[in-house]
């Protein structure tokens, strides 16, 4: 298994940014840091939801560094990141025998966060299997391995974080709601970067003060101009794609290399030429409008879900076969494809946030 779906760290704060940089001044983090403050001392669940990229890890790690259970382990696992037949044993262990393979007694990541904090990132993609042993971990902190006869105790602070709307998932009945009220004794919403334009300036110059430091760089404040096209843009990928930009920044040495990703990439089609005598099809001009803006809605779904097309689906609200037509009709990669492009390519450990 990689560091990049399951790790458990010693010192989860090594890398932590200062709590003026991660709360900024908006009242929405605002809110926020004080309802950590109040929970962090209680063995209570807690839900972080929020976009992808907000800082939902950043914040758990906070909550168990406020914690009495701070010099205890912290393990985190990264639900959509273990395939689900793998999930279970990760999770809960095994005994000896229990299946092919299972040579020896192996404890699971419960096991290893006992007095401690157990971070399960992305909750929504848990089988409903898988839901249902967790629901009995909250219920009375007992588990028990593949293959044992008897359940085991343990003591664990339990943070999940989601990037989707749980309710719609109880609607969509790939949720159990009532381990959606365990989860949900207390619940921490992070706002997408687009609602903190105010917290930007202070991101910028904390990424740029990193990164100068860690790759040995000297790259100068950013100009007035594109720091203000940052707080006009909207970013779709939050504080993560903003960091990521200061990375390249400070390593390339060029503004154009964050402006240049501030264009709006969807005004090429309205750019095309027109029929120079005036003959428009009103109809075919929208259908493939709306067929180009399906493929790139389609694409950026798989992205996100990692190319299983089965979690893309549900995502889209289509069946499995409509979205299986829909790739191909749009030209994009099978699954096949990708999985053979990502064996091809060195393999590199990627920190899930």
């Amino acid at each position: 298994m990689t560091s990049s779906s399951v790790n458990t760290l010693a010192q989860p704060l090594g890398e932590m940014p200062p709590d003026a940089i991660v709360f900024g001044r908006t009242d929405a983090m605002q809110a926020v840091r004080d309802r950590l403050t109040k929970l962090a001392g209680a063995n209570v669940p807690v839900l972080i939801q929020g976009e992808s990229g907000t800082g939902k890890d950043i914040i758990a790690r906070m909550i168990h560094a406020a914690s009495p259970w701070r010099t205890g382990p912290w393990v985190k696992v990264n639900c959509p990141a273990i395939p689900g037949t793998l999930l279970e044993s990760e999770l809960f262990g095994y005994e000896k025998g229990a299946f092919t393979g299972a040579y020896g007694m192996k404890p699971g990541r419960v096991e290893m966060a006992h007095r401690g904090t157990l971070f399960l990132d992305e909750i929504s993609e848990l089988d409903m299997s898988l839901q249902s042993k967790l629901l009995q971990l909250l219920q009375d902190g007992q588990f028990c391995r593949i293959g044992a006869q008897e359940d085991k105790k343990v003591e664990v602070r339990v943070v999940c974080a989601t990037n989707r709307k749980l309710e719609q998932e109880i609607e969509n009945g790939t949720f159990r709601s009532d381990l959606f009220y365990r989860i949900n004794v207390v619940n921490l919403h992070l706002p997408p970067l687009r609602e903190r334009a105010t917290d930007i300036p202070e991101l910028v110059a904390y990424f740029l003060e990193y990164h100068n430091r860690k790759y040995n760089c000297r790259a100068r404040a950013l100009s007035n101009e594109l720091m203000s096209e940052l707080r006009k843009y909207h970013w779709p990928g939050n504080i993560r794609e903003l960091e990521n930009l200061i990375k390249r920044y400070v390593i390339l040495g060029n503004e154009e290399v964050i402006s240049s990703d501030l264009t709006p990439r969807d005004s090429n089609f309205f750019n095309a030429d027109l029929p120079v005598d005036g003959q428009i099809s009103l109809k075919k001009l929208t259908r493939q409008a709306v067929r180009e803006l399906e493929r790139k809605v389609i694409l950026k779904v798989l992205q996100n879900c990692h190319w299983n097309r089965k979690q893309a689906a549900r995502a889209l609200s289509i069946s499995y076969r409509a979205l299986l037509y829909k790739i191909r009709d749009a030209g994009l990669p099978s699954n096949r494809v990708v999985k053979r492009r990502e064996e091809d390519a060195p393999k590199r450990d990627v920190a899930a946030d």
